[in-house]
């Protein structure tokens, strides 16, 4: 079947929302995310959808030079945009990039600041420059997207809509839940980039997030992070991803790669805020001992891990199926945007996969099990988190089983991978 070349993100409506609003719009995410295809989508909104002249719609690639260089001077561009402005009511300015001009945060203030009659949209790649270039200058002043890799739903959806569709539904078919397994087994070697998920080939999709990685350390690390040793942080970034998931001692990671800690801390920070990984905590009522405890180091797309530790083997073939599945949980947690992650251990080594808090307070944990269950088996580390801390729901993923139980006063859902949208 013909794979779908546009993708409408989930997240697009809520962007479309915020045109309207007088704050900067600020989209944030990894390279190869898809930011600039929203743009171009936006773009094509504001003309068919709103009937807005495209005189009126302003886009600016800063990855371009002849684009950088053209608004590099702030008084020229804002010079520019009044001459605009004198054949037309109103602009939108979309600027992608942003953190190419060297303060970004400034530029972007000034502007807002003289109420002109426009919108200003901007795009980044980089958490860390965003923060610290663009956030503390724009306090008050804008609204964060954030735009991930595709989530499985949208990976379906390039391949058939309808499927994504049936993952709404708690019942379907036998046929349809092996097809949409096998669509995720996929996922999971692959990962969501939306070029590699677009690829035809699997040597194609490869070629593909190596382009992808290549790009990111030459742009984001050597460049604007200045990492001073690319091999040292190629070397770390291969063994965290043979590690996913498990207990990240950073003494031991120092001392295997020869390289201090200040510099390991440092390395860790800038994979985190590029969108790379995510260190995940240990879950605590005492925020400072979830500060000071070992992390887990996840990736934010299997892809990119898989890429890393040069493995691809099928995912039912993979020697690592497990922690493989717990990535992916982890990643699709991580894109619904509304929920805490930390994971659960104590002393005795009672142990939960993770802890997703909302923002109303409410905790669910969540276990995860690459097994095909034949009836509910509630794990020791999930029976002792319930005990303890009595939430009213938790989930129990696995390949095969979907089924609802009760413990203590604990509804506890035993469902597939792909219905994680239900959490």
């Amino acid at each position: 079947m013909e794979k779908k070349v546009l993708v409408k993100r989930e997240i697009f409506s809520r962007i479309v929302g915020h045109l309207t609003k007088e704050e900067v719009t600020v989209i944030t995410g990894a390279r190869q995310t898809g930011k600039t295809t929203i743009l171009l989508q936006l773009k094509d909104h504001l003309i068919h959808g709103k009937k807005i002249n495209p005189s009126r719609i302003k886009i600016f690639n800063l990855d371009l030079l002849s684009d950088l260089e053209g608004i590099r001077n702030q008084t020229d561009f804002i010079k520019f945009l009044r001459e605009e402005l004198n054949k037309e009511k109103f602009l939108y300015v979309f600027i992608d990039e942003i953190q190419r001009l060297e303060s970004p945060g400034r530029f972007l203030k000034g502007i807002y600041d003289l109420k002109l009659p426009l919108k200003l949209l901007v795009t980044g790649s980089s958490s860390l420059e965003i923060k610290s270039k663009v956030f503390e200058s724009l306090t008050g002043r804008k609204r964060l997207f954030h735009v991930w890799p595709f989530s499985f739903s949208e990976y379906l959806s390039c391949y058939d809509p309808s499927l994504s569709e049936l993952l709404k539904k708690k019942s379907i078919s036998a046929i349809h839940k092996r097809i949409i397994l096998d669509h995720l087994f996929d996922f999971i070697i692959f990962g969501g980039y939306p070029r590699v998920v677009l690829a035809k080939s699997k040597e194609e999709k490869i070629q593909v997030l190596d382009e992808i990685y290549s790009s990111y350390v030459e742009k984001d690390i050597v460049g604007f992070i200045k990492v001073k040793n690319p091999l040292n942080f190629s070397k770390l970034v291969a063994l965290l991803s043979d590690q996913i998931g498990g207990l990240i001692n950073l003494k031991e990671v120092s001392s295997t790669l020869g390289i201090n800690h200040r510099t390991l801390e440092h390395y860790l920070s800038a994979l985190e805020n590029t969108f790379v990984i995510n260190i995940t905590r240990p879950f605590f009522t005492n925020i400072r001992k979830e500060l000071t405890k070992m992390p887990k180091i996840y990736f934010v797309d299997n892809g990119m891990r898989n890429l890393a530790l040069k493995y691809f083997a099928k995912f039912v073939d993979s020697r690592d199926k497990g922690e493989l599945l717990e990535n992916f949980v982890l990643s699709s947690l991580l894109k619904k945007g509304n929920l805490t992650v930390n994971y659960w251990r104590t002393k005795d080594k009672s142990e939960v996969d993770f802890i997703c808090r909302d923002y109303y307070g409410n905790t669910i944990p969540i276990e995860v099990k690459a097994a095909e269950l034949k009836k509910p088996e509630i794990t020791k580390g999930l029976r002792s988190f319930i005990e303890r801390y009595n939430p009213a729901r938790a989930f129990l993923i696995n390949l095969s089983l979907e089924k609802t139980i009760k413990f203590k006063n604990t509804r506890i859902e035993f469902i597939l991978p792909y219905s994680i949208g239900r959490i």
